[in-house]
């Protein structure tokens, strides 16, 4: 096949050749000896050699001629067909009893033309989806000079209702020719399911079982969200893989928090092997300069360009599109700056952690009452922005998912954060394709990484702290572990488990219950003078009698409310550890208040000589 057109300008290098019967004959003769897709390709690049040297017209007297062998070989010329007749054509197929030419797509019903289309289109490949075996067409369309492709739902091509919103694209498909159109793609498919080439296709990036490491896998397809292709693009290889290992050993150096970071982005391809959930490492300060943004785009850098808007997304968007985005991204880190778009027009922030951190989409029924194919990922999630991601009333669960580090003017991530960014947007995306190329190189090599990993875990669940921070923190140690061996080449001193010990929530600072009973002490000790028992000018709350709280049961169940804490979970947490006193299997007890006996909760104060603490008042 790599040298046809070196053969045909041997044996047929004039225009007259093809006035005889030799070109015909030759290529005829190919369909004997090649395979459909070698043999279409002849076809299609004789077609283009004879117009090269001015012959026009090969086509139709190619089909003259299988016409004339069709009593010698009547199988030959079946399989052959009325053939499509578009200049250039990326394939030649059979069109059965449609006539497709430059002119447009055309059959007769006896009375007139069914018009499928006033512009050259065909299907060229057919898209295998590996994740949901999903089939797709890609076809070639051609407006004017140029050839166009786009991959299209097989859904959509099978409904007249539907196939209109081609017309978006520029395809020349409306309500009156739909029915005639979906036709025709349909009889090209069935008549041409042996010459249409089928390849696998995926919609997502990340690890792909018995495949590889999307995008890193030759021969795949993408398929997915027309709105997803700009991203997929973006992770790929630009500038210089010095220059990257240059920048990158210099932000490393800056602070432990870019060190940090930069661990967290290699770590997110490891959560699969692992088998670990996703995490959020958020980066969190009130001072601008600090370069959260920057250190989240060279972050961002080892998959693909960091620009924002590109790999790097922002909180303004819903929680769909951050799920569709997750999904998509699959085992590559989500990058998300500037916290502050998701807070609503009181300054309370629109996002939930659990959203993102179970790392499994929201279930839902489609119009054919049956379930759309629900979302999974397992990554690392990458935040900035001017507060904590989690507030004081945050589940534990939540609390748990995230490595809060605030950062100071004083103490800045990165220095010469222009350089930096610019750096890194003209040079990336080399670590990454290098870093999962090592980690999937052989069996015992993921092997060896969870036996390591599982000795970080335990090296940290030792401390004052949860298994799940310590599952996240196990692995951003032993991503930048790795990453010191295999991109940096060992002249880089990875970080220990003592570095990042000190941003890790200890089990308290987890622990909701502890937060709300904290919460509840403070709330007492600001409404002291309302919890009287008695007064004839103030709204009373409550009594305090030596170190017990006596709160009326609705102002407590309000407190609670207003605070977003769980009722229910926190007087369990209460009564379990003895930090409300109960009457019998009621949770309140019965106290006088303005001389009524009333419903109260009985709060457990803290007890301790004021005199000997640490925060005395000056």
């Amino acid at each position: 096949m790599g040298n046809f057109l070196d053969t045909l300008e041997e044996l047929f290098p004039s225009k007259n050749d093809f006035d005889t019967v030799l070109p015909y004959q030759f290529l005829y003769q190919q369909k004997q000896e090649q395979s459909v897709f070698s043999y279409n390709l002849m076809v299609r690049q004789m077609a283009e050699y004879a117009l090269k040297v001015g012959f026009r017209g090969f086509s139709g007297m190619y089909k003259s001629f299988c016409r004339a062998m069709q009593n010698e070989n009547r199988e030959i010329y079946d399989a052959y067909g009325n053939a499509t007749s578009f200049t250039k054509q990326p394939i030649e197929l059979d069109a059965g009893n449609w006539e497709a030419t430059d002119d447009g797509i055309k059959r007769s019903n006896g009375y007139a033309d069914d018009i499928a289309c006033r512009h050259p289109i065909m299907p060229i490949e057919r898209l295998v989806n590996i994740d949901t075996g999903e089939e797709k067409l890609k076809l070639a369309f051609r407006k004017g000079t140029i050839w166009r492709t786009i991959v299209v739902d097989k859904k959509i091509l099978a409904s007249t209702n539907k196939v209109t919103e081609l017309a978006g694209i520029g395809i020349a498909v409306t309500s009156q020719n739909a029915k005639s159109f979906v036709e025709y793609i349909s009889d090209l498919e069935n008549l041409n399911y042996d010459r249409i080439p089928e390849s696998k296709s995926i919609g997502r990036l990340g690890y792909i079982y018995g495949e590889g490491f999307s995008p890193y896998v030759d021969d795949l397809t993408f398929d997915g969200d027309a709105a997803f292709k700009a991203m997929f693009e973006t992770v790929k290889q630009c500038g210089g893989r010095d220059k990257w290992l240059e920048m990158a050993r210099e932000v490393r150096g800056m602070s432990l928090t870019a060190k940090i970071v930069l661990a967290a982005s290699f770590a997110s391809p490891l959560l699969e092997p692992l088998n670990c959930l996703p995490f959020f490492v958020h980066l969190w300060g009130v001072d601008s300069g600090t370069g959260k943004t920057v250190a989240l785009m060279v972050a961002a850098s080892v998959w693909g360009n960091p620009a924002i808007g590109s790999f790097v997304k922002t909180f303004d968007g819903t929680v769909v599109g951050m799920e569709k985005t997750a999904a998509f991204l699959n085992n590559l880190p989500l990058c998300l700056d500037e916290l502050q778009l998701a807070k609503d027009v009181r300054g309370n922030t629109q996002f939930d952690v659990y959203k993102l951190a179970q790392g499994v989409g929201r279930t839902r029924g489609n119009r054919g009452g049956g379930i759309d194919y629900t979302p999974t990922w397992r990554n690392c999630i990458l935040t900035t922005g001017e507060s904590p991601l989690t507030g004081q009333s945050a589940g534990a669960g939540a609390v748990n998912r995230v490595i809060d580090i605030e950062c100071r003017s004083s103490q800045a991530v990165i220095k010469d954060g222009m350089r930096i960014s610019g750096v890194a947007k003209r040079n990336y995306g080399f670590a990454g394709k290098e870093f999962v190329s090592k980690l999937y190189e052989s069996e015992e090599n993921v092997e060896h990484i969870n036996e390591r990993y599982q000795q970080l875990f335990r090296e940290l669940s030792e401390r004052d702290t949860t298994e799940k921070q310590a599952m996240a923190a196990a692995a951003i140690v032993l991503a930048d572990e790795l990453a010191c061996d295999w991109i940096f080449g060992g002249e880089e001193k990875p970080m220990t488990v003592s570095d990042i010990s000190e941003f890790l929530a200890s089990k308290a600072a987890v622990s909701a219950g502890d937060r709300g009973y904290k919460y509840l002490c403070d709330w007492v000790s600001q409404n002291s003078p309302r919890l009287c028992g008695k007064s004839d000018t103030v709204d009373v709350l409550g009594v305090i009698d030596c170190d017990r709280a006596y709160i009326i049961r609705n102002v407590f169940l309000k407190v609670l409310q207003d605070a977003g804490y769980s009722s229910a979970a926190l007087i369990s947490y209460l009564k379990q550890n003895r930090l409300i006193e109960t009457r019998g299997r009621n949770n309140t007890k019965a106290r006088r208040i303005n001389g009524i006996p009333t419903e109260c909760f009985c709060l457990v104060l803290p007890h301790g000589d004021p005199e000997t603490e640490d925060d005395l008042p000056l």
